[in-house]
């Protein structure tokens, strides 16, 4: 027995841009999770998703991987997922729902791009904690708490320029929030093509730092929506050496989330999916 998955730069109009997902053919029954947790270490991707065929050919259930844990959230490989379902299994339809432990999830596909309809997650004040800004090596403008950390920065100069501890950085972290990862953000300079630029580190979810993240911005979406007054906010995440684009744009509790994908790779796995 053999079964397809495919590589998909999401959050990127051309390869080797955004954030790398695999996502695995969808099954008829979910098999054993600590065989789709080997098989995402085995990729090595940030996240491997899998999906669940249902009686509904435009619902699926969806679980990710990161090469050690199973996550709650994923956007970049809900957006790889939507992508090649449409783009490589050939689904019909425009809208298509996902079944997570965030709740339904679900993605249209657009002329230009897909759209991913998330639950917003506003971020509350919070004091800076001791450390962070030796951990980062920058001081923080301000301090946000969410599922994750949020920081603000006074610069995009200064959100470029980390190079932080990673370390130190989870366990200031997983100290005030639930995940002990953290997000990085500041304006974009005047003249950009985007109003936002940010970066996020998760190794509470076993990644450095990740190259493009729909979780994150359900976060700054709402927060940052608020500081421009205005529900439409376009952002750079700017991992070195690749870089997503993200527009999201708030609808009552929900945020909009826009990118593009592009699939890199399509391979077939010689695997007998564990019960």
């Amino acid at each position: 027995m053999s079964m397809r998955q495919w590589m998909v730069d999401a959050f990127a109009g051309k390869p080797f841009r955004g954030n790398q997902a695999c996502v695995v053919e969808p099954f008829d029954a979910w098999p054993a999770s600590d065989w789709m947790q080997a098989l995402a270490a085995e990729n090595n991707q940030a996240e491997t998703a899998f999906l669940l065929r249902t009686d509904d050919p435009a619902r699926f259930g969806l679980r990710w991987m990161t090469p050690t844990l199973e996550v709650p959230l994923c956007g970049h490989a809900t957006l790889a997922s939507a992508h090649v379902l449409f783009e490589e299994l050939g689904s019909r339809d425009d809208t298509l729902t996902f079944d997570t432990r965030s709740g339904p999830l679900i993605v249209r596909r657009g002329k230009s791009c897909l759209e991913m309809d998330f639950p917003a997650s506003m971020p509350s004040p919070a004091p800076v904690p001791v450390g962070l800004a030796a951990a980062l090596d920058a001081p923080p403008a301000e301090v946000w708490s969410a599922s994750y950390l949020i920081v603000v920065l006074e610069s995009e100069a200064a959100v470029r320029a980390l190079r932080p501890d990673i370390e130190a950085l989870h366990r200031i972290a997983s100290a005030a929030t639930q995940r002990g990862n953290v997000g990085v953000a500041a304006f974009a300079d005047a003249g950009q093509a985007f109003d936002v630029v940010d970066r996020f580190f998760a190794p509470g979810s076993g990644v450095p730092e990740d190259p493009a993240t729909g979780s994150l911005h359900c976060m700054l979406a709402p927060l940052f929506a608020e500081k421009l007054g205005r529900p439409r906010v376009r952002f750079h995440q700017a991992y070195p050496g690749r870089g997503a684009e993200i527009e999201t744009e708030i609808k009552g509790d929900r945020v909009l989330l826009r990118g593009q994908a592009v699939t890199v790779v399509e391979g077939r796995l010689r695997l007998v999916p564990a019960a």
